[in-house]
């Protein structure tokens, strides 16, 4: 089944939280590069931000298959949240990030006056709800406790799944439970930090959980009761800053991200559940 949601709005950005700095060359940081090529054809360095999964496995792929080729080297600095990642680029603590959907970017320029910038859309990293106590939405009973993320971009998303599916009816460009129209199973909603989520599912009958923290947490397609269709606008997106727009290690990292062999590779390592850019 496919679906199709609306554009949500507004994010409330945390201020810090902590970072971890891997490099897939073996550094932690490295400083900007030129952007354009060297005599030899290189481009240079890139330090990108991301979460670890699914997006740090596609970044060690291309590092270690597609970018010398290329002439880049990856940095892969780790974020272990939603909210440093957008503030690291802003900062030029990395030159770029894949983590976010345009919707969650546009939510985060809007919030704290930033202009950071889409390349384009790279892959779909599917959300779903989950559950260890049924294995369907209809086994779902009345007054069922389900939880959903706290932030607007990812709750309007998990309220999206569930009104498509005829559970519940939500108010166009719906983000909080109170855009909750209507409500026939009396469902009872929790909302809990995304990161946290796997963690909640023994306490309520079902969790909305984005890819991020479902793999980390084992959690896989057989405990799925609803996943995310592949006409979702929820694609993360390789973003920057306005001035690196153009710059040839930006451009070069979207071409690999988006070639016939990273698409294998994310087929071949999740299985659909990680969806290329057709």
């Amino acid at each position: 089944m496919r679906f199709t949601f609306p554009r949500r709005a507004r994010l409330a950005i945390a201020a810090s939280a902590a970072v971890v700095a891997l490099g897939l060359s073996g550094c932690a940081s490295t400083p900007a590069a030129d952007s354009t090529a060297a005599a030899d054809g290189s481009l240079g360095v890139i330090t990108v931000g991301a979460l670890a999964t699914p997006a740090g496995d596609i970044l060690k792929f291309v590092q270690d298959n597609l970018a010398a080729d290329a002439g880049l080297e990856i940095v892969f600095q780790e974020f272990t949240d939603y909210n440093t990642p957008n503030i690291g680029l802003s900062d030029g603590s990395i030159d770029a990030n894949l983590f976010q959907n345009a919707t969650f970017l546009a939510n985060y320029n809007d919030s704290t006056g930033s202009d950071l910038i889409s390349i384009g859309e790279a892959y779909l990293p599917s959300a779903a709800f989950y559950s260890d106590k049924v294995t369907s939405l209809s086994d779902l009973k009345s007054g069922a406790k389900i939880a959903v993320p706290n932030d607007p971009t990812n709750e309007g998303r998990a309220l999206g799944l569930l009104a498509d599916e005829g559970l519940i009816s939500i108010a166009d460009g719906a983000t909080t439970l109170n855009d909750i129209t209507d409500n026939p199973k009396k469902f009872e909603f929790v909302e809990i930090e995304n990161a946290t989520l796997p963690q909640a599912l023994p306490d309520v009958d079902a969790a909305f959980v984005t890819i991020s923290f479902a793999l980390p947490a084992g959690l896989t397609s057989d405990q799925a009761i609803l996943i995310e269709g592949d006409s979702s606008p929820y694609f993360n997106i390789l973003a920057t800053r306005p001035e690196l727009k153009g710059d040839a290690r930006i451009q070069k990292l979207y071409e690999l991200l988006t070639s016939p062999e990273v698409a294998q590779f994310e087929q071949d390592t999740w299985g659909g559940l990680v969806v290329p850019v057709s």
